[in-house]
């Protein structure tokens, strides 16, 4: 049987907070499986002149991993601070569990964890003593705040530093517990902001791993990233932002199908008879000079042609992918 725990936060008029069960898994209750977890309306933020955030509306189902993609300055992290009530709305709206953002962002607040993208823990503190501050803006006694950060420390493998000063964690470590710690309130959502952004790939992996377990175990995440393997393994839907505006929606499978095909085949130093050649197929292609990029369903009848007709030519056959989206979608340029 499972060991429950309710929780009721004054401040936040009664709202029932979650538990999780002595093995470390979330025990949740009282979620409408049938109502999003988000609603997003038409939202639209504006910094003076700029537009950051352009008409955008999506909505995130009950146990679902959302993805927000896009490259710098598409308008991700000003979206996500919109739904979590940091900074206001310009127009439009958003629901979150039912509730508007605008006038209930009180009762919002005690159900979600975020994960801001900015290391925000106290360095001088201790790990456990950064649980035991956080806890208190949820009014959590101290009794219960060490018990829930023992499970989610040995939940996300950081039990034997809990002593350590949080300034002598690696980056790793630290990105692990700034989301363990988002989870001190045990929230129904837990938003992510490029959780995994300059980790190296041991660390990363750890990371993802801890947020599969918790979608298994039935929680709403909400992430932004620019890592498409990221997204590819971790989102059951995502939308693709650039300029503020969505430019596409869907799960990976569904927009890799969609925009690129089953196979790419990439050939270096093209010359006029491999353009004809295309041209003649009525593939899909981007043509960048020093490269053809060719986006097809036949890709291996149409390299084995390549290799025999054109054999001098650099040219790679691989499977399409959520970055070949990503990359067709928001350009190949750099970004400041």
């Amino acid at each position: 049987m499972l060991k429950r725990t309710n929780l009721y936060i004054d401040n936040f008029q009664g709202i029932n907070i979650r538990t999780i069960n002595s093995r470390g898994e979330y025990f949740m209750t009282d979620i409408d499986t049938t109502q999003p977890v988000i609603v997003a309306r038409n939202l639209k933020k504006t910094f003076g002149v700029f537009q950051a955030v352009d008409d955008v509306s999506f909505s995130v189902e009950p146990g679902q991993c959302f993805g927000i993609l896009g490259p710098n300055g598409a308008g991700k992290t000003s979206t996500i601070r919109m739904i979590y009530g940091f900074s206001p709305i310009t127009s439009g709206d958003i629901f979150v569990f039912g509730l508007d953002i605008k006038t209930q962002y009180r009762k919002i607040k005690a159900r979600i964890g975020v994960c801001q993208q900015d290391n925000t823990l106290d360095p001088d503190l201790t790990v456990i003593q950064n649980f035991e501050v956080f806890a208190r803006y949820f009014n959590i006694d101290k009794r219960t705040a060490l018990a829930k950060a023992s499970e989610l420390l040995k939940f996300f493998a950081l039990e034997q530093r809990r002593d350590a000063r949080a300034m002598e964690l690696s980056g790793g470590m630290v990105r692990r517990l700034v989301i363990a710690r988002a989870l001190i309130n045990q929230p129904d959502l837990l938003i992510l902001d490029e959780p995994t952004t300059g980790l190296d790939p041991q660390s990363r992996h750890q990371v993802w791993e801890r947020l599969e377990r918790l979608k298994k175990q039935g929680m709403t995440i909400l992430l932004t990233t620019h890592y498409m393997d990221e997204a590819a393994r971790l989102c059951d839907t995502l939308v693709i932002m650039d300029h503020g505006k969505i430019l596409a929606q869907g799960s990976p499978q569904s927009l890799i199908s969609e925009y690129m095909g089953a196979h790419i085949i990439e050939i270096a130093e093209p010359d006029d008879a491999l353009r004809a050649f295309f041209l003649d197929k009525n593939e899909r292609l981007e043509d960048l000079g020093h490269r053809l990029i060719i986006y097809t369903e036949n890709g291996h009848e149409i390299y084995r042609e390549i290799c025999n007709r054109f054999t001098q030519k650099s040219c790679v056959l691989r499977s399409a992918s959520l970055e070949d989206v990503f990359l067709k979608l928001t350009g190949r340029e750099l970004r400041e």
